[in-house]
């Protein structure tokens, strides 16, 4: 087959891009990769269509190549492309050299045994030298933008298989002071120079010559591979972040080592030619060069971290967010080794007036925040992984970050965080002068946050906020009973005031620890329990009660249960009491519960809830204590200690549930059946075990058909002949449909059961509908004035038809019988077909040849022409 036409590549990208595993799981996905490869080197499509295919195979290298043998053979063939292109300029080397270093990457196919890698590797780092390949290869235009594709090639091939490019650090460094692309060489080397460090570290041994060797790339010798197989290749992610330089101290401490004068010398001249060079690269690109250089020599004996210090002469005032977090990041590796505390003071007073800034966005206010919350201190006093303020941030500097309710809600909790801190610092100090203290302030915030969250009608945002700054202020100050002690109260208060708040406070309960759970458990019980149990929030009430309700203050509980339940007469109403009976029955309470269970079980309505009631009252009757408790927890195992009362209440719990199970029916489409008004789907149910009360649902996608009606079969048992199920469509437009399938059915166990059925398609075909036979005689006569009405209205087009072994005469017998007007057989056929609702389609099927037959038709639904021509064209496939 030839190369596909760019209208055919784009509908297949198209069709790709829209559902990458639809498409893979489809019949053209084992030819896509092949196809792309194959039209890469046509010359009928033009290179914007070619870029698109190489875009498509560095966006699901995964999908194309899943595993190392096709990526050798992508990367092979695209390496073959790139070496026939002709040597005047062209937009495919960069894409085609991208697209060969991902099909290698993605793929798993770089190593030594690949013949397509150790293409690659000379290739790419010649590019990356500006050496001359020979034959025009790279044209004087594309040699810059290349040789910086070529670096950023290595730099993933680096990234995949570290040490792969040891061997050549001397050649990369000689690179710098010469023209060329200077950040993405920068940064390859950095990446280099980084990774045999380490792995150079965990072989004991030094750097030798590797920074001064200048490697030829074509030399013709074989690829070194000995660094990225003594080393396991995983290394640190290469994302800047100061908190993981004390989680890799293991790894950092490999190269605690000291290397000889000359190593030592050749290093600091290498990374000070990197450090002198970073200004002229983006901010990103700066921040990732300290980070590796940072992260390198961290640890390093011989090699002062002062080489960074002119680097923070220049970053200290910058206002680039990825350098400030590049600084921090270095201040966390070697702390007063490069940080005095001079410098340590400046940078929190730039934060701290940064992040006060009115005119920053919100993302660039909680980066600050963010920074401030974890600055590495030089001498931190607490221990390692303890959160605190740094020491030098006291209130008076932070007077401006106060929180306030003025503040985004993001923002207010980041500032609450930063003043909870102070708070646990400033126990039992208060300011002296005109500022109140810390905890003074915090009090007054939550007191002003409670107050707008108990307003009646208020958003819910408000209470949200509300509860996320208490659970803020519990887990930071757990340990201080002045502050939990107003939070307690507070958080009473509002439930007093708005009830309907229980789910807040329940999510509040479930995630703070001992030291606000449990007092707030007893205060919030007492708020419920003091109320009236016709309380127009009982149901709040019961959910809140389902929560708290314990062993402790059992009279006050069932006296507010008894007096609830004669107005629990909604089955909600009924289920929220059940609970907390349920909570009080694993709490170990008995005595009044057995009476209040008795009641229950012969006064509610719901006789669901009668049953629930009559259970507990069973298991409270039966069951000792930790039985009990075991019985009605979460897991719905039996332990097998417990009572064979549970087995059987799980089963009962079971039958009343409705569970997904595995497709026990298959479900096809019978042949089609010309009857009645209406189309209709003639569906054939075969079940694999016997199954009673289906019922078949049907979802029709889109707005083209009526909903449709649910079909019933009372049983099906397997090896028995099952009756066709007659589907109705009432289609709005003519036009074929998916059927979404739901059953839902009856196994002899007795459990009910439902499952997702495959979809089953409506074909065009499927909809034609004959229209009334005209009397003896008058067929001609009825078609020519049915043909003459399509007409202005409608439209009038011909299409081929091709004709199998059967011939016309065969062809329609087996697919057109049942609408023949007029026939002349076997030359000449008239055929009227109605399209439900109120669409017809006329054919005229004359002058067969033998091949084929043209075929003139009309109708008066011009959108019907694009499926008449597809079902025409495919009668003699479907024989």
């Amino acid at each position: 087959m030839g190369p596909l036409s760019r209208e055919v590549w784009a509908q297949r990208l198209g069709a790709f891009r829209a559902s990458p595993s639809a498409f893979m799981a489809g019949p053209e996905a084992e030819d896509l990769g092949r196809d792309l490869l194959g039209d890469l080197r046509s010359e009928k499509l033009s290179e914007q269509t070619k870029v698109s295919l190489l875009a498509l195979s560095l966006e699901y290298p995964a999908q194309l190549w899943p595993d190392a043998s096709a990526a050798e053979v992508a990367a092979t063939s695209l390496l073959d492309t790139l070496v026939l292109l002709p040597p005047r300029p062209s937009a495919l080397r960069r894409p085609l050299l991208l697209a060969a270093t991902t099909a290698l990457a993605g793929g798993g196919a770089l190593g030594p045994t690949s013949g397509a890698s150790c293409r690659l590797l000379p290739l790419l780092l010649g590019l990356a030298v500006g050496s001359d390949l020979g034959r025009g290869f790279v044209p004087a235009s594309e040699q810059r933008p290349l040789q910086a594709t070529a670096c950023e090639c290595l730099r993933e091939l680096e990234s995949c298989k570290p040490g792969l490019l040891g061997g050549s650090l001397g050649l990369l460094r000689g690179l710098l002071g010469q023209e060329g692309p200077v950040q993405p060489l920068s940064l390859l080397l950095s990446l280099a120079l980084r990774n045999t460090l380490v792995l150079q570290s965990r072989a004991g041994a030094g750097l030798g010559a590797l920074l001064t060797a200048r490697v030829s790339p074509t030399g013709g010798g074989p690829w070194d591979w000995t660094l990225v197989e003594e080393g396991d290749g995983h290394l640190q992610p290469q994302a800047p972040s100061w908190p993981v330089a004390e989680e890799g101290e293991g790894e950092c401490s490999l190269t605690a080592r000291e290397h000889n004068p000359e190593e030592a010398r050749e290093l600091r001249a290498a990374v000070a030619q990197l450090l002198d060079t970073s200004y002229l690269l983006t901010p990103v690109a700066q921040a990732q060069l300290l980070w590796l250089l940072g992260w390198a020599l961290r640890g390093l004996q011989g090699q002062p971290p002062a080489l960074f210090k002119p680097q923070l002469v220049r970053l200290l005032g910058t206002a680039q967010l990825t350098l400030m977090h590049a600084v921090l990041a270095l201040k966390a590796a070697f702390g007063e080794a490069l940080f005095t505390a001079q410098d340590e003071t400046l940078l929190l007073r730039r934060l701290t007036l940064a992040a006060q800034h009115p005119a920053l966005p919100l993302s660039t206010h909680l980066f600050y925040l963010h920074c401030l919350l974890s600055f590495p201190e030089n001498c931190p006093l607490g221990p390692v992984g303890e959160e605190a303020a740094p020491l030098l941030l006291g209130p008076q500097l932070c007077r401006g970050l106060l929180p306030s309710l003025l503040h985004e809600p993001m923002a207010l909790l980041a500032r609450l965080h930063l003043l909870c801190l102070l708070c646990a610092e400033d126990e039992e100090e208060e300011e002296k002068g005109q500022l109140p203290s810390p905890g003074h302030y915090l009090e007054e915030l939550l007191a002003s946050l409670w107050q707008r969250a108990a307003l009646e009608g208020g958003p819910r945002a408000l209470a949200t906020l509300c509860f996320q700054a208490s659970y803020l202020v519990a887990r930071c100050l757990a340990g201080q009973p002045t502050v939990l002690t107003p939070l307690i109260h507070g958080l009473a208060q509002l439930y007093r005031a708005r009830p309907m708040l229980a789910p807040h406070f329940v999510d509040l309960l479930d995630h703070v620890g001992p030291e606000l759970r449990e007092p707030l458990k007893v205060v919030l019980r007492q708020e419920v329990v003091s109320r009236p149990g016709r309380d127009e929030a009982l149901c709040w009430h019961l959910q809140m009660l389902a929560r708290v309700a314990d062993g402790d203050a059992q009279s006050a509980t069932l006296n507010f249960l008894q007096a609830a339940a004669a107005h629990c007469t909604s089955w909600d109403l009924q289920q929220g009491l059940l609970q907390v009976c349920r909570a009080l029955l694993r709490a170990g309470v008995g005595g009044g519960l057995v009476d209040l269970l008795q009641v229950l079980a012969r006064q509610l309505e719901d006789p669901d809830g009668r049953d629930h009631a009559r259970l507990y009252y069973i298991l409270l009757a039966h069951l000792a204590g930790p039985k009990l408790g075991v019985a009605l927890g979460p897991s719905l195992a039996a332990p097998a200690l417990a009572s064979s009362l549970v087995a059987e209440n799980q089963g009962f719990v079971a039958a009343l549930m409705v569970q997904e199970a595995p497709a026990l029916i298959r479900l096809s489409v019978g042949s089609h059946e010309v009857k009645g008004p209406l189309p209709v789907l003639q569906l054939l149910p075969e079940a694999l075990e016997p199954i009673y009360s289906l019922e078949l649902r049907f979802r029709v996608e889109g707005q083209l058909y009526a909903p449709l009606g649910a079909v019933h079969v009372p049983c099906l048992c397997p090896g028995r002949p099952a009756r066709p199920l007659l589907l109705p469509l009432q289609p709005r437009r003519p036009a074929p449909t998916r059927l979404d399938v739901h059953a839902l059915y009856t196994t002899s166990t007795g459990l009910t059961c439902h499952v997702h059925l495959p979809p089953l398609f409506v074909n065009f075909a499927d909809l034609f509908l004959p229209f009334p036979q005209p009397p003896e005689g008058a067929g001609l006569g009825f078609f020519e004035e049915l043909w003459d009405s399509c007409l202005p209205e409608g439209a009038e087009s011909r299409v081929w038809c091709p004709l199998g072994p059967q011939g016309l005469e065969g062809l329609v017998s087996r697919h057109l019988e049942p609408f023949v007007v007029v026939a002349q057989p076997p030359t000449s056929y008239y055929v009227a077909i109605h399209l439900p609702p109120d669409s017809k389609l006329l054919l005229r099927l004359e002058a067969a040849q033998a091949d084929g037959v043209p075929v003139a038709l009309r109708t008066d639904d011009w959108a019907v022409l694009p499926l008449v021509g597809d079902y025409l064209r495919g009668l003699a496939a479907a024989i």
